[in-house]
This record gives structure tokens, C-alpha cells and sequence, in this order.
């Protein structure tokens, strides 16, 4: 990191909420917290997204549109994808519910430069989706993935589904691709719920699916392997527990942007550049001291938000 950032080369993974909303209450999210709703607020105006692209777009090594929040509620969202591009971003994706993507949409996305769509699933049957996904349409989404596989024939992108799993949920999975096209999507991603705010949905322990979880993904991972789909869930629940040890890389390259939010307290993007700032709190100097720190101190003084970023 410490040479990357010297030489200024890419290296931040770069993780923007154009807006502080969304258009679903999923009861695995903290949208269900209303304590938390009620301290998001705000947009980004578009005359402001010049400065933001200035501001941190040279750094980027990927572009994440959506991080907590739902992208598609914006509507400059397009032009943020083409400022990424006109940055030279080598990877733009947008995490999305995907119920307001129709194929016009999509098609505009992908013509702005967009590489990847990230889609949240909480259900494969449509009782479960509309129930865990509150105010979400399984029909709207169902439609987004028609249009994903027909673009396809015509654009280079990538479609990965992020699944969350629990034990109301976690069986329907075998049913996959029963109503997903596999020609729709080329990455599937399955997890286990997590803790991150007061949500609605609030059983955390899938201790009871340990003996049958080895045999739902072998099924999956044969079914993904002969549709050349990639497959990221590890043969046993035991395994979900393991370190990430990306993660000690990633405090240092994650930055995320928001309204409310950008990079570290402080930077005033309106009138800094990275550098600048990265200058002014000695930054060079914490990436190359950290060099020389274990594991364990790494561990004790992350700062990273409670979002798990994924590199293709």
C-alpha cells in the first residue's frame, strides 16, 4: 500500500451512496432500524459530482455504487458510472434490489460503462422474497434478470447475485436455478446473516442447518460449475467463521463517500484533492509504520465500516 500510494497508483476501493435511501424495508437490513433511518439524509446535488470525481476518481482501482444504501434512487446515477470511466476506473459495479432496473435502464447503465450489476436476494420463492424483502416486487426482479440475459447477447457485464441466508430461508436455495436463468447471472454468492443494526429479522444462529448445508451447496456447486457460474460459498458453515485476511489490506484501500460521509473526518473534497489531504494527516506515514505492525495490531486498530467488499 505504502508504495502504491507514494507512486500514486490505484489502490482504493472506492465505495459511493449517491443517496441516504431505499425503496425496500428488507428484514435483514438495518432499513428496518428506524433509529438509523432517521440519521440518513441527503443526496448528492449534481453539480457537486465533478468535485467528488476529482476528489478520489484517480485513486480508484474499483468503483462501488451503493454501499448501503440503494443507487438506483438517484437519478444521475449514469453519469456518475461515466465519470468513473472518463477517471479511467478500471471496475465500476453498483449494488442494487434491482426493482427499479428495467431494461432500459440496465441498457443505459451499460452504455455509461458500468461492468457489474451486484444484486441482493433474500428468497428464491416469491412468498419469501416479498416477505423478507418488504415492499419489494418479485415480479419487477424477476423482469430485471429477463433483461440481464437478453442484454448479454449484446454487452460485456457481469451479473452476481449476493444471497443472505438464514434458517427460514436457506433451503429454498436448491430451487435456484428453478427460477433464475443461469444465463442470467455468472457469479453467486451465498452468506449467512449478520448482525448490523436493530433489524426486524433477528435470529442470527444457523447452527441448526450445519449437517444439511454441506449437501445444498455440493448441489449448487455442480449445477454453477456446468453453467460456468463462479460460486463463492465455502462446503461447510464451520468455514464461514474463518478470517478474511483481506481484510487487513482492505482497511487501508477502503473509502467510502456519501453525503453525509467521505473518506476520513476532515477532508473537505469540495476544495482538497486526496493527495492533498492524505498530505496533511500524514498519511504515508500510517501505511508505512504499518508495514512493520502484526497481525494482532492490525486486527485491534481496523476501522473498516461492517460491509464485506469483494474483488473480482
Amino acid at each position: 500500500m505504502y508504495i502504491l500510494h507514494k507512486l500514486n497508483k490505484r489502490y482504493l476501493a472506492v465505495n459511493l451512496d449517491p443517496v441516504m435511501a431505499c425503496n425496500l424495508r428488507c428484514k435483514m437490513c438495518y432499513f428496518t432500524d428506524k433509529d438509523y433511518v432517521k440519521k440518513l439524509k441527503g443526496q448528492f446535488k449534481e453539480s457537486e459530482l465533478e468535485l467528488v470525481a476529482k476528489a478520489v476518481f484517480s485513486r480508484a482501482l474499483k468503483l462501488q455504487l451503493g454501499c448501503g444504501t440503494e443507487p438506483t434512487l438517484y437519478k444521475h446515477l449514469p453519469r456518475l458510472v461515466e465519470l468513473g470511466k472518463q477517471y479511467h476506473i478500471p471496475y465500476i459495479s453498483i449494488t442494487t434490489n434491482a426493482n427499479l432496473l428495467t431494461e432500459e435502464k440496465i441498457e443505459e447503465l451499460l452504455k455509461a460503462g458500468l461492468n457489474e450489476f451486484t444484486i441482493s436476494l433474500h428468497g428464491v420463492h416469491k412468498e419469501s422474497y416479498e416477505n423478507f424483502m418488504k415492499k419489494g416486487s418479485y415480479e419487477k426482479f424477476q423482469n430485471a434478470f429477463k433483461a440481464f440475459e437478453k442484454l448479454k447477447q449484446t454487452y460485456n457485464f457481469k451479473v452476481r447475485i449476493n444471497y443472505t441466508f438464514n434458517k427460514d430461508n436457506f433451503y429454498e436455495l436448491k430451487d435456484i436455478f428453478k427460477y433464475f436463468s443461469p444465463k442470467s447471472f455468472d457469479i453467486f454468492q451465498i452468506r449467512p446473516i449478520r448482525k448490523i443494526g436493530n433489524t426486524e429479522y433477528n435470529d442470527f444462529d444457523i447452527s441448526s442447518l450445519e449437517s444439511d448445508y454441506p449437501d445444498v451447496i455440493k448441489t449448487i456447486r455442480e449445477t454453477c460449475k456446468k453453467n460456468r457460474i463462479v460460486l463463492l460459498a465455502p462446503n461447510t458453515i464451520s468455514e464461514l467463521s474463518n478470517e478474511n485476511v483481506s481484510s487487513f489490506v482492505l482497511d487501508y484501500t477502503f473509502c467510502y463517500v456519501s453525503p453525509q460521509d467521505f473518506w476520513k473526518k476532515g477532508f473537505n473534497w469540495r476544495e482538497q484533492s486526496f493527495n492533498d489531504f492524505s498530505k496533511s494527516i500524514g498519511w504515508s506515514q500510517i501505511l508505512f509504520k504499518n508495514i512493520f505492525k502484526s497481525k494482532a495490531e492490525l486486527k485491534s486498530i481496523s476501522t473498516r465500516l461492517n460491509y464485506e467488499i469483494e474483488f473480482n
